[in-house]
């Protein structure tokens, strides 16, 4: 090994070295979120995650209020067992609001899918482009005629 090549590897260990190793991490919307500390669950469940209080908007962009976890116009209301002290089961609220789950407790890594009550808004406010089809007499029907209306638009191919 080189005298260059030993010096480079043996400045950066100390970096690798007092890097803390995450406590888990959650995937959710196209981000990892590595939170330095979580709870343990009181039940001895290896699958549940409790998180910080304030790791929560980091995670799935809810927030902790009064009233339950709030992000925008939405407030869920939260049972007194999802909270212990400065902790928050974000599994158990997970699957309150109907999200999929899956973890790996050995690796530390927990994947949330999607909230369905999150992708209705989502839906509903998607604009289809404007487009022209002719109607069983051929004359053209241009779809933006309907804007504002629900629309069931059913296509068929011959091959």
């Amino acid at each position: 090994m080189e005298r260059r090549d030993f010096l480079r590897m043996m400045s950066a260990a100390p970096l690798v070295a007092t890097t803390p190793p995450a406590a888990a991490t959650v995937l959710y919307n196209d981000r990892a979120v590595a939170l330095a500390k979580v709870g343990t669950d009181p039940r001895g469940s290896r699958e549940a995650l409790w998180i910080r209080n304030a790791d929560l908007p980091r995670v799935n962009d809810f927030e902790l209020k009064p009233q339950g976890a709030c992000r925008a116009d939405i407030c869920v209301p939260i049972p007194k067992d999802m909270m212990r002290g400065h902790y928050f089961n974000v599994t158990a609220f997970a699957r309150k609001v109907g999200q999929s789950i899956v973890a790996d407790a050995d690796a530390r890594v927990w994947s949330l899918g999607e909230m369905p009550m999150l992708r209705g808004g989502f839906l509903e406010s998607r604009v289809a482009p404007d487009f022209t089809v002719p109607d069983r007499a051929g004359r053209p029907v241009h779809l933006s005629r309907f804007r504002g209306k629900k629309v069931l638009v059913i296509t068929w191919a011959s091959w």
